[in-house]
């Protein structure tokens, strides 16, 4: 069964961001109250296939994410097709592509927000990765497929990994696309139209066009009439785009018809994003608006924010290894705002090598808290810091 038809309307998923979205962050919002949807890091299809099997972290995921879906990118419909395979084979609950990503090296080579300007080859690498899951769902091996057998035992040890020897049946994942609103200019309309000709179960669209990459505001007059074109032709369509909160996520699909948004930053640092999204959805389908909604919203204490912190950074160095813990900063950075002297805690987690360092660093800063901050914990942090803390 296709697992979108399934989720509840208006469906709130975890959008996919490059180096963010792993699988530690993933499995704690999943803990703190899980997403509809939620998506990979986007994955190169040569790496999948042949990169070194390093790369294959970004694939992996727990059972408590699901549903999941495997995002990937690139220009080769022959790597898609292989690719296609082994996201089977690895038991996703769907194949997502990549066409937004607006990166001057991914979108220069071709690929990405760079699909855009190539609509022949969107379609091809589409039709190509339909073919590797329908291949696959029939019988096909990946050793058929043209896999070699030191990356099918790689394979092999993911599934192991995560507990599951693999998907106990074949079948069919759907296909979806994640994109923009156009390269220079906003062509969503003409754009979409050739996205529609492949029949993908979804289409995640991000109120930006490519040249714009984050700066300025989302656009969601050309969302909203993106999901007027879809509407009908069985395609769902997300929106994507400057949401902070449940509250906005709600006025968002009010305002558009999307069948649903995809929050991505305003998760940053507060994975409980999504704690409460039965309540505002049942408040949404009762008023038939998104009026009224902030009153629903459920604070988070300092204490609780913390421990949240702390379970993530444990779980991500049991994933990737105390060498690897300064990729976790930038996220022990975004939990740090909101409270007193916020600025001054997060320009220490920039320098935080390990689980036992920052847990030392928050004892001294409850220590602080508790003496009335006096001078000792700020003086430590010079101005430096700060500007690093604000740009990690």
């Amino acid at each position: 069964m296709n697992f979108w038809s399934t989720l509840p309307r208006p469906l709130v998923g975890l959008s996919p961001m490059d180096g963010v979205t792993d699988a530690a962050f993933r499995s704690v919002i999943a803990g703190q109250g899980k997403p509809d949807v939620a998506f990979t890091e986007f994955t190169h299809v040569h790496d999948v296939c042949r990169g070194p099997e390093i790369q294959l972290e970004t694939l992996l995921y727990s059972q408590v994410e699901r549903p999941i879906v495997a995002q990937l990118y690139g220009k080769d419909p022959d790597l898609f097709y292989l690719a296609a395979h082994a996201v089977c084979e690895l038991g996703f609950d769907g194949l997502d592509i990549n066409m937004g990503c607006p990166s001057k090296s991914v979108a220069n080579s071709g690929s990405g927000a760079g699909l855009i300007r190539t609509p022949e080859l969107a379609r091809s690498i589409m039709q190509a990765a339909r073919r590797g899951i329908e291949d696959w769902a029939h019988g096909q091996t990946l050793e058929q497929a043209g896999f070699k057998a030191s990356r099918v035992e790689a394979f092999e040890r993911m599934n192991r990994q995560r507990g599951a020897p693999g998907p106990t049946t074949r079948r069919q994942v759907p296909l979806s696309v994640k994109t923009r609103l156009g390269y220079e200019d906003v062509t969503v309309e003409t754009w979409l139209e050739q996205l529609l000709l492949e029949k993908p179960t979804v289409i995640s669209l991000h109120g930006r066009t490519l040249r714009q990459m984050y700066k300025g505001t989302a656009d969601w007059s050309a969302i909203a009439r993106a999901a007027a074109l879809i509407k009908g032709t069985g395609t769902l369509l997300l929106g994507n785009g400057d949401i902070q909160n449940l509250e906005e996520a709600f006025a968002r699909v009010s305002e558009t018809g999307v069948d649903g948004v995809l929050v991505g930053r305003g998760a940053l640092g507060a994975p409980w994003l999504f704690r409460q999204k039965e309540e505002f959805r049942a408040h949404s389908k009762q008023m038939d608006t998104a009026e009224g909604m902030s009153g629903l919203v459920e604070r988070v204490s300092l204490d609780e924010r913390f421990a949240v912190l702390r379970d993530h950074a444990h779980q991500f160095q049991a994933m990737f290894g105390e060498r690897q813990f300064y990729r976790m900063r930038k996220h022990l950075g975004w939990y740090c705002k909101g409270f007193p002297h916020a600025a001054a805690l997060r320009a220490r987690m920039v320098r935080v090598s390990s689980v036992e360092e920052l847990t030392n660093v928050l004892s001294d800063f409850q220590h602080a808290a508790q003496s009335g901050f006096d001078s000792s914990f700020a003086e430590s942090v010079d101005e430096t810091d700060l500007l690093t803390s604000r740009c990690s």
